[in-house]
């Protein structure tokens, strides 16, 4: 598990008790001896206007094919959780280190 990866995963809502399968993305490996990593949510709804902290990941664009996401989506940035790596249901591919660059900026 690396920064950059997508997986599948159990997110939380953010308004009501329970959690969702959604793809992430995640910004860390795991923390220390607990297996807990930070994610910051995708979805396959772009809004209108993108908020700053958006990032357009769309794999018909030959530098986001390795993501293997289906559709264009949005990661969210300010949509952002802890959770245990348990929760990680299935990978799906990797976000390219220029994306990564992007990202990380976004965070500062």
């Amino acid at each position: 598990m690396q920064p950059g990866e997508i997986y599948l995963a159990w997110f939380p809502f953010g308004d009501i008790p329970g959690m969702k399968i959604r793809p992430v993305m995640l910004l860390t490996g795991k923390v220390g001896h607990v297996p807990e990593i930070v994610v910051a949510y995708i979805s396959s709804v772009i809004p209108s206007p993108l908020l700053p902290s958006d990032v357009v990941l769309d794999p018909s664009m030959p530098a986001f094919q390795m993501t293997n996401l289906k559709v264009p989506s949005a990661l969210r940035l300010h949509k952002l959780a802890t959770i245990h790596t348990s929760g990680l249901v299935r990978f799906l591919g990797v976000v390219h280190q220029p994306t990564r660059n992007l990202v990380a900026g976004k965070l500062n």
